[in-house]
């Protein structure tokens, strides 16, 4: 109940946060929920949500897959997924999205996610740099 309440406050303070820190112009969404739990499923949905609106409101946005996450940048591909379409929509959007090579290898889809367009970035100890993208100016906004 607690994470219900508090989640979505803590997006928002980020947001508003984040507007201040940057001009409001630079979002990294950071999905590191896996594909396991109805949780998860909430999470993917609230990126994909949050990364096309802003996207269509004019804001730069990076989606990135880390964590247990990788898991949802192969998921995402099935067309049966339920949250396909709204993965296509992003896509079609052009919105900028990063693997995190090292734990596309440690959630044993690696392989698979090989084969996209999507780079597998290993920047910092085999993961994307989070710093690389704060001092681009982008606020991190982790799920």
């Amino acid at each position: 109940m607690i994470k219900k309440i508090f989640l979505p406050l803590i997006v928002m303070a980020g947001l508003a946060i984040g507007c201040q820190v940057s001009g409001g112009k630079k979002f990294l969404i950071i999905l590191q929920a896996g594909t396991e739990s109805h949780e998860g499923m909430a999470r993917a949905v609230h990126a994909l949500l949050y990364t096309t609106e802003l996207k269509e409101a004019g804001y730069d946005v990076v989606l990135v897959f880390d964590g247990a996450g990788t898991e949802w940048a192969k998921a995402l591909l099935d067309p049966v997924n339920k949250l396909h379409p709204a993965y296509e929509k992003l896509e079609k959007l052009g919105v900028t999205q990063i693997i995190c090579d090292f734990c596309s290898r440690a959630f044993h889809v690696q392989e698979d996610l090989k084969k996209r367009v999507i780079p597998l970035v290993a920047e910092s100890e085999g993961h994307p740099s989070l710093v690389k993208w704060i001092k681009q100016g982008y606020v991190p906004i982790v799920l």
